[in-house]
């Protein structure tokens, strides 16, 4: 029975690699050891408004091939961090393609891996990061307590008429028991998953490959051995209420009550767990990374096409060839080539100006993350990630969409007057106000922010930006295919700045009245004319 149900395990992992999960995903969870990590000393660490912008949430429910619960948290912190260390680069190359071509040592990896499954694993993280709960200063008196109860016990054996000083003991001691049971239930799940995680460290650790990833890891694993006897205790209370054992549970929950167990060994064991929070983090980054690259090489198993980035040297290089973006099916790609200018993009509504910029923006944080990019092949700089992308109102701290606008671009010219190298994202810059004003100010800015070597992907809908930035910026565009009856695209970028729009064309194919297309085309037309009498130069922007 337990052979057929390992059998038919090992042909499910084996089915699965390369595939996407079907799981739900809590990221309130997955978050928690990102939240709580000190990444203080890495490039990079992407901002919630920058992974809103980019759909990180959708991208990283898409990547995530882990089996277990830490090494889903543990690939949640690498994408987004982006980090200086890019030394252990090639002996994770190493591991992906060994772990891709020998499937029985990939499953059995897995196999172990499968054994942090449990939802309860989320709760690991905070056994290190977070701090434990403290005795209460009467703690002692538990201790005094627990040992009178001792000593009754035996004197009741000889001297039965202490059988009510026992009794008096006892109902303290009960109360004292249920009291602590809150104290207990929030350590109920993680200790258990704790001593999971130290056996499948231990055991992966035995293969020499995934050794060369932590070749110390021994150490860590023999301390937190030495408090495994304790943290058996709650392994045994867990397994007790998951089976229903109701007689055993019952003697076994008043000698807990009689001798108070509980809160002398949970507090016992958080005190020891206290001072080894090193080697319990070191234990579960261990886990999370053999986790992580399996995760890597299913991804990559399951794409058509992939490449691991070139990094360059030029902090405004760019160099791409088949680009896509993985969550947009049968995804058109495109080519582009960026040296000393940045790119400003102009097209038609719904051509793709946007979904370009994020595919630009996904690709250098999982080329720089997790060194993997859905291109035939990506030079990238190695560079921070800023956008201002998906912005809306915020109502309840009084903030319309222009100053929420201006709030975002002004921290990308603070971080663009460093001397680190920046990537930054924007759409459609300033469309929060008039049209004379945002064409002024976008010029303004667009200057400043291409300025130290940073790079900088904008799409516009002002073709006038075009004239006044073609010194500093690449122009490229989108473009419709227009017949009577529809509105189509073909996704592809092209050199060179629009030349026509087609909002009003979209208002024809979805057969607005005809009076309402007549009037809007001679508006529009007499707009051109005096836009195009009036043009503006960079000397009439103040």
């Amino acid at each position: 029975m337990l052979f057929n149900r390992k059998k038919k395990e090992s042909e499910r992992l084996k089915a699965s690699f390369g595939r996407i999960k079907e799981n739900s995903f809590d990221f309130t969870k997955i978050r928690h050891y990102f939240k709580n990590k000190d990444n203080s000393g890495c490039f990079q660490v992407l901002s919630d408004k920058t992974c809103a912008d980019l759909d990180f949430e959708d991208l990283f429910a898409y990547m995530d091939r882990t089996v277990s619960k830490v090494g889903q948290q543990y690939l949640y912190n690498k994408l987004r961090v982006i980090s200086t260390d890019r030394t252990r680069i090639d002996l994770n190359e190493e591991i992906i393609k060994v772990i891709s071509e020998d499937t029985d040592l990939r499953i059995a990896i897995q196999s172990q891996l499968k054994e942090l499954d449990n939802y309860a694993a989320y709760d690991v993280s905070p056994l290190f990061q977070e701090a434990h709960l403290n005795p209460p200063k009467w703690f002692f008196i538990i201790k005094i307590l627990s040992v009178s109860a001792l000593l009754l016990s035996l004197l009741v054996y000889f001297y039965p008429q202490y059988i009510l000083a026992l009794i008096g003991v006892f109902v303290v001691n009960l109360g004292i028991h249920f009291w602590n049971k809150k104290n207990l239930f929030k350590y109920l799940s993680a200790i258990p998953q704790l001593l999971n995680l130290n056996r499948v460290a231990f055991n992966l650790h035995k293969k020499a490959l995934l050794k060369k990833i932590d070749p110390n890891l021994e150490k860590p694993i023999e301390l937190l051995n030495q408090v495994r006897n304790r943290m058996l205790f709650f392994q045994l209370e867990g397994k007790l209420q998951g089976d229903l054992a109701v007689l055993f549970w019952a003697t076994f929950e008043l000698i807990k009550t009689l001798f108070l167990l509980e809160p002398l060994l949970l507090f016992g064991v958080l005190k020891r767990l206290n001072t080894k929070r090193r080697e319990v983090e070191q234990v579960f980054s261990f886990v999370g990374e053999v986790d992580t690259l399996i995760s890597i090489a299913s991804l990559r198993r399951g794409l058509d096409s992939f490449s691991i980035p070139k990094i360059s040297q030029n902090s405004n290089q760019l160099n791409a060839e088949s680009l896509y973006h993985p969550l947009l099916p049968s995804c058109v790609t495109n080519d582009i080539s960026v040296s000393n200018k940045s790119i400003l993009l102009t097209g038609s509504n719904m051509s793709g100006k946007t979904s370009f910029i994020r595919t630009i923006g996904s690709n250098v944080i999982t080329g720089l993350t997790i060194n993997t990019c859905f291109a035939k092949s990506l030079t990238i700089p190695f560079t921070r990630v800023f956008s201002a992308i998906r912005i809306s109102d915020d109502l309840l701290n009084d903030k319309s969409y222009y100053s929420e606008e201006v709030f975002r671009i002004k921290e990308m010219i603070s971080e663009g007057a460093n001397s680190q190298s920046n990537l930054f994202l924007l759409d459609e810059i300033f469309k929060g106000t008039n049209t004379v004003e945002r064409i002024a100010a976008g010029k303004a800015v667009l200057s400043l922010l291409s300025k130290n070597n940073n790079l900088v992907f904008v799409s516009t809908h002002d073709i006038e930006l075009t004239d006044l930035l073609s010194e500093e910026y690449e122009l490229y565009h989108f473009s419709e295919v227009v017949n009577d009856k529809k509105v189509g695209f073909d996704y592809k970028l092209k050199k060179g700045k629009l030349k026509h729009g087609n909002a009003i064309k979209i208002l024809e194919v979805n057969e607005y009245p005809d009076e309402v297309i007549i009037e809007a085309r001679a508006i529009a037309k007499e707009l051109d004319r005096i836009g195009r009498k009036n043009a503006p130069t960079i000397s009439d922007i103040p």
